[in-house]
C-alpha cells in the first residue's frame, strides 16, 4: 500500500492552531514494499506523522491516503478500525504493547479480541518463525525477555493480523550490537520476503543508511526533504542544518572525496567500505 500525505496539517487544539501546530502542510509519498525512513530532531513531528497513518490521530486539514483509505477529520470509526488491520504500529518501548503474562497469550490476545476466524495456534507458530523465534518462547513471560526479544514479540503481535504496512518507532533503542544486527535483518526480511511496506522512525542514521530505500526529513513540523537515502544522507549540509547526525559511511566517503577527489561509490555498510578501501591500497 502506498501512503500519500496531501497538504496535511495537525494541531492539538483547533481553536488556537498556530500555537499548537505540529505538522504544517506536509505533502509526501511513501512507496509500497519499500523501507521508508523518517528522521528529524526531537519535536519535529515524526511520531504524529505516523499516528496519522493508522488513525491514532486525524489531520486538522488535508488528508492521508493509505491505499484505498482516506484519513481525514471526517473519517468514521468503522473505517479506522478496518485501517488498523492494514497498518501495524510497533512502539518504541515494546512492553507498552504487552498485556499478557505469556508470549502465547500475548500473540493470541488480539485475534480473540477481534474475533478473527483463523487457526490461532498455527498463526502464532508462523509469526514466531517470521521474526526468527520458535515455539520454545510460547510459555515465557514477554516482560522478562531481552530487549531484542521483546521487539521481536511486539512485531510478531502486529504480524498476527498480516498488515500491509508496519511502522517501527525507534526500533534499535536499547539494543546491544547483536540485537541490533538481528533486528536489521528482520526488517530486511519484512520487505524482501514478506513484501511489507516498512516505515521506520529513528535517530539511528547508521542503521537507516543500511536498510532504507527512501528518507524523509521533518523539522519543526515541516517536510524539509524527501528522496533516496543516497540523495538525502549524502547532503551533509542539509543534515547539519537540520541537526541530524551524519551516517559514518556517508561522512567517510565525503571526506575521501573532498581530500583526495576519489569517488568511492555507493556503499551502505562500513565493513564493505573498508574492504573496498583495503583493496585499493594493496
Amino acid at each position: 500500500m502506498d501512503v500519500v500525505f496531501d497538504n496535511v496539517c495537525f494541531t492539538y487544539n483547533r481553536n488556537i492552531p498556530i500555537a499548537n501546530e505540529v505538522l504544517k502542510e506536509v505533502s509526501l509519498k511513501m512507496a509500497k514494499n519499500k523501507i521508508n525512513a523518517i528522521v528529524g530532531p526531537t519535536g519535529s513531528g515524526k511520531t504524529t506523522l505516523v499516528e496519522l497513518i493508522n488513525g491514532l490521530s486525524l489531520p486538522t486539514n488535508g488528508r492521508v491516503m493509505v491505499g484505498d483509505f482516506i484519513v481525514d477529520h471526517n473519517i468514521d470509526k468503522h473505517k479506522i478500525n478496518l485501517l488498523r488491520y492494514k497498518v501495524g504500529l510497533v512502539f518504541q518501548f515494546p512492553e507498552e504493547q504487552f498485556f499478557q503474562t505469556t508470549v502465547k497469550q500475548e500473540l493470541a490476545f488480539g485475534m480473540q479480541y477481534f474475533h478473527h476466524k483463523i487457526k490461532i495456534n498455527e498463526r502464532i507458530s508462523e509469526v514466531l518463525k517470521m521474526v526468527g523465534l520458535n515455539d520454545s518462547f510460547l510459555d515465557r513471560n514477554p516482560f522478562k525477555l531481552s530487549g531484542g526479544e521483546k521487539r521481536r514479540i511486539a512485531i510478531a503481535a502486529i504480524l498476527m493480523f498480516d498488515p500491509e504496512i508496519i511502522i517501527l518507532d525507534e526500533p534499535t533503542v536499547g539494543l546491544d550490537n547483536g540485537g541490533r544486527k538481528s533486528l536489521i535483518n528482520l526488517i530486511r526480511r519484512l520487505k524482501y520476503f514478506y513484501r511489507k511496506t516498512v516505515i521506520v522512525i529513528s535517530h539511528d542514521v547508521d542503521m537507516l543508511y543500511q536498510i532504507a530505500d527512501f528518507v524523509h526529513i521533518l523539522n519543526k513540523g515541516e517536510l524539509i526533504a524527501s528522496g533516496s537515502k543516497y540523495e538525502v544522507f549524502n547532503d551533509i549540509e542539509l543534515l547539519l542544518e537540520n541537526n541530524i547526525s551524519i551516517p559514518k559511511v556517508a561522512a567517510f566517503t565525503r571526506k575521501v572525496y573532498d581530500k583526495k577527489g576519489l569517488n568511492l561509490g555507493k556503499y551502505y555498510e562500513i565493513n564493505d567500505l573498508i574492504k573496498m578501501v583495503y583493496k585499493h591500497v594493496q
